[in-house]
Formats: structure tokens, sequence, C-alpha cells
């Protein structure tokens, strides 16, 4: 089982928009660490600006270019 490459609080995006809604956030922020599901990291996501959360898996996201050097 892998670790969490993911801190609270980095800047991630979805890896594909495949299926979402026009309206979906570009961006969420990670609010919390969740267990695993199929060996992958999950995590609880929220976007500020336009209220959404949800949860993916750790392989689903890319930091943003402002917080990748918070997860090397």
């Amino acid at each position: 089982m892998s670790h969490h490459k993911f801190t609270i609080g980095t800047e991630v995006r979805l890896a594909s928009r495949v299926g979402l809604f026009r309206a979906a956030a570009e961006t969420y922020t990670i609010t919390a660490l969740l267990p695993h599901e199929d060996q992958s990291p999950q995590y609880r996501l929220r976007n500020e600006a336009c209220g959404q959360e949800r949860v993916s898996k750790e392989d689903a996201l890319h930091a943003t270019h402002s917080d990748e050097e918070k997860i090397r």
C-alpha cells in the first residue's frame, strides 16, 4: 500500500474532465487524506470559490504548477 503523495492544503487539478459538468471547478484544495481504495490513496477536495467538494483517488489528480514543489 502506497503513502499519500499530496498533503492537506495542496492545490490540485483533476487529470481528466471527461464526464464532468462544465460548471465543475478547475482546481481544488486537498482538505483531508482518506483511506485507500483498491490500494490507491484517496483525498477529499474542495473548491472554495464555487463551494464544490468531491472525493478522488490519487491517480486522478495532478498538482497545479504553483504546488509542484510541495510534493517533491
